[in-house]
């Protein structure tokens, strides 16, 4: 079940909501926990008892760590901590990266927010949660569950305990909701129409102007589609009185590529940086151990996200780019024109993605090499047709991603214009899932 699914939309959302709201404040949580897993077992019915193993194996471990720390025994708090760590990256190991079982979708994004509790408590930076419903809640909480946000338990640990259920936030939320489906329906899976065109024509036909067409194409329906699911995640918590952290910040405005990742995917960034960047030492301990420290981050950050040597070398290709920034090259850019750094940042990040989206490592290098002018000529007639049948999304599509219009998305007449039209292209739509499922 996805959220840009009629059933979605139309039977469980409604029927959940009702419950929900018809219960009495501290029956919200069992609510939550149940409906979250009917909401999984729905697509994955096999694998809710993975999730179910995390839940309560990381629940024990925080009530196990409670008891070492009151009784002084800091070396059991540390076996208990090793252990939920251990297990945790064995299971995501052995489902993501064996090749033995499918993919349980979620299992990328619970096990880090399973870890991240541990992690907190142990540090006591994070209160030991007692309720296993509640903890149940807050790990299998529908909204953010299948793809994120990441949410660290420190972060809503007071709205799992209480949260205050108004008007004004359920209108918010029903606000952000409809315009994530938006981003989904209207702009991602449009202009994956493009991507899709580009990547028929073969390679030895391709022009230069083609594959930046398809690079941005598959840039702009990454983000529309990922950071369109982080507002509809946003939007649906809000309505039931959790206010989650922003996830993407207009990621395409950015003059660098330090600001792009301040901007991108940002529940990511902040995890590694907390839970791995820090811990190994940060910027603390000299260049050349923050050097080394920025490579593990961004090794670790491609692994996260698959198996395949190119997510390696996509995220080794960012940590080089963020080691030369800090080195020299900010104090470069900061001295030309924002143009200049907003043109750097944007040619950077669409190699990178093309490296990302490709799963062969080879044709990703070879179409940077059509990038950078190694295709079969500079423009021909395909060119020419993509870009008359294309290139008002393209431009549409860009823009937007730059905040362009964002004023009109505050204004409920938008909203339901918005929603009107994403139901009338579902109706006629075929299956089509978020892309972030697949990590």
């Amino acid at each position: 079940m996805v959220f840009s699914s009629l059933v979605f939309m139309f039977r469980f959302l409604p029927a959940f909501l009702a419950v929900y709201l018809l219960v009495p404040e501290k029956y919200r949580n069992l609510v939550l926990f149940l409906g979250s897993l009917f909401f999984y077992a729905w697509g994955e019915p096999v694998y809710i008892g993975i999730m179910l193993f995390s839940t309560f194996l990381d629940y024990g471990n925080g009530r196990l760590i409670e008891y070492a720390r009151k009784h002084a025994k800091k070396n059991l708090a540390g076996a208990v901590l090793f252990e939920s760590v251990l297990v945790n990256l064995s299971l995501l190991g052995l489902f993501k990266y064996t090749g033995l079982f499918p993919l349980p979708i979620g299992i990328s994004f619970y096990t880090f927010q399973t870890m991240s509790y541990t992690i907190d408590v142990y540090r006591g930076e994070a209160p030991v949660q007692r309720d296993i419903i509640s903890f149940g809640a807050y790990v299998t909480m529908f909204p953010q569950l299948i793809a994120g946000p990441i949410v660290k338990y420190k972060d809503v640990a007071a709205e799992l305990d209480h949260r205050t259920m108004s008007w004004q936030d359920s209108f918010d939320g029903i606000g952000r909701f409809c315009v994530g489906l938006g981003k989904k329906v209207l702009l991602a899976n449009q202009i994956g129409l493009l991507w899709e065109g580009v990547q028929e024509i073969p390679m030895e036909q391709m022009s230069t102007v083609t594959a930046w067409m398809g690079s941005a194409a598959y840039a702009l329906q990454l983000y529309f589609d990922f950071s369109g699911y982080s507002d509809m995640a946003i939007g649906l918590a809000q309505i039931f009185g959790f206010h989650l952290k922003e996830n993407f910040d207009y990621p395409y405005r950015s003059k660098s590529i330090t600001e792009f990742w301040r901007r991108w995917h940002i529940s990511l960034g902040q995890w590694f940086r907390e839970y791995v960047y820090i811990p190994l030492g940060g910027n603390r301990k000299g260049l050349a151990v923050q050097i080394r420290n920025i490579l593990i981050v961004w090794a670790l950050t491609g692994i996260w996200h698959g198996k395949g040597w190119n997510f390696l070398v996509w995220g080794l290709y960012f940590g080089i780019l963020l080691i030369l920034e800090k080195w020299f090259l900010l104090k470069v850019l900061k001295k030309l024109p924002a143009a200049v750094g907003h043109l750097y940042a944007m040619t950077a990040v669409l190699a990178g993605m093309t490296v990302f989206a490709l799963e062969n490592l080879s044709g990703g290098l070879r179409w940077v090499g059509m990038l950078a002018g190694g295709a079969c000529c500079f423009f021909n007639g395909r060119a020419g047709w993509l870009l008359s049948n294309y290139g008002l999304l393209l431009l549409l599509c860009g823009l937007g991603a730059v905040g362009a219009g964002k004023r009109l998305a505050r204004y409920p007449a938008v909203w339901v214009l918005i929603f009107i039209l994403s139901v009338t292209y579902i109706v006629d739509a075929a299956y089509n899932p978020f892309l972030y499922f697949r990590f």
